[in-house]
């Protein structure tokens, strides 16, 4: 029976303290699953420099020359963790029967990737890592995130509670995705629309091996308003709920207004009127803005440009050959 090439993809961004560890770790993890028959000997460990600040290419590069199982992607320029994840991804599936995805801080449990294995071997295309609790979690980050995916799931979009990017992928699940052109990327909502047979793994969460998240609150909520414009409609909807009540509201105050002027008791009213004209303001202002956040995304779709772009890839090359002629992939 042919064991399964596995590629772990790791992308990473600044991660120049802890990819020697992450590497020492994660190649422990394929040595035994290679001992143990669940995965080949060809397996990689792939690491996506998504425009690095800091030493992580050079990194790479020397792990690269030091380990088998190492092998790394650079990226022209800084593209965000999502375009950095599928680029490895779609480039491990060429080479690859599944594709593992976990991030460089460590604070997923790797131990799990055995169970990830087993499950594939079992026929699952697609095999979620969720999270058990947030214990580790500070209060407000917690109550944030969980808020997040309650307000994902009344909007109508199908995401894994507690899941975020530790995932298995099969060949075929990965052909899938490639099928999925948008160029505003939210993985957590594509991966549950590709269907075939999937399954969840649960565990424990750390805290970071070291150095800082790359994912301040400031990002955070710019990721979930992606998440939330990119497969939702219902903030449209929300605006022409709110036009109609407005609409009924003023039709009400249009008459109360007009039977007071009829027996003669009208009195000016500043503030009610500085209230109201702010009141409305701010709801056509707010309204516009979201508008022109949906517009926003239309155009970029429309474009049709490359979702990333590599600069140096040492995985689909032999390791002797480091030419960096950069080229695009992601175009429709």
């Amino acid at each position: 029976m042919k064991l399964p090439v596995l590629t772990i993809v790791v992308p990473s961004y600044n991660e120049e303290e802890v990819l020697v560890e992450t590497t020492q770790q994660l190649t422990n993890v394929l040595s035994s699953l290679i001992g143990e028959k669940l995965a080949s000997p060809e397996s990689k460990i792939l690491f996506v420099d998504d425009g690095s600040k800091d030493q992580t290419w050079t990194l790479i590069e020397e792990l690269t020359e030091k380990n088998k199982f190492v092998t790394g992607l650079k990226l022209s320029r800084n593209f965000g963790h999502q375009k950095a994840l599928l680029a490895g991804m779609e480039t491990a599936g060429k080479l690859s029967d599944c594709v593992i995805s976990i991030d460089a801080d460590l604070q997923d449990d790797i131990s799990v990737i055995r169970d990830f294995m087993i499950k594939y071997n079992e026929g699952f295309d697609i095999v979620y890592g969720v999270r058990n609790s947030r214990d580790t979690d500070t209060l407000f980050k917690r109550v944030t995130a969980q808020g997040f995916y309650r307000l994902m799931d009344k909007m109508g979009v199908n995401t894994v509670y507690n899941h975020a990017d530790y995932r298995l992928l099969s060949k075929r699940a990965l052909e899938e995705l490639s099928r999925f052109k948008e160029r505003n990327l939210f993985l957590r909502g594509i991966v549950p629309l590709i269907g075939l047979k999937t399954t969840k793994v649960y565990y424990n969460r750390k805290e970071r091996f070291a150095g800082v998240s790359k994912y301040p609150l400031k990002k955070m909520l710019s990721f979930a308003f992606d998440g939330i414009t990119s497969f939702s409609v219902v903030p449209i909807r929300f605006i022409t709920v709110i036009g109609i009540l407005s609409f009924f509201l003023s039709s009400f105050a249009g008459v109360y207004a007009l039977v007071v002027k009829l027996f003669g008791h009208t009195e000016s009213g500043w503030t009610s009127i500085m209230i109201s004209i702010w009141f409305i303001g701010g709801l056509l202002l707010i309204s516009v803005g979201l508008i022109g956040e949906y517009i926003g995304k239309i155009y970029e779709e429309t474009k049709s440009r490359p979702r990333y772009s590599i600069e140096t890839d040492l995985y689909s090359a032999p390791k002797n050959n480091t030419k960096k002629t950069p080229y695009y992939i992601g175009r429709s």
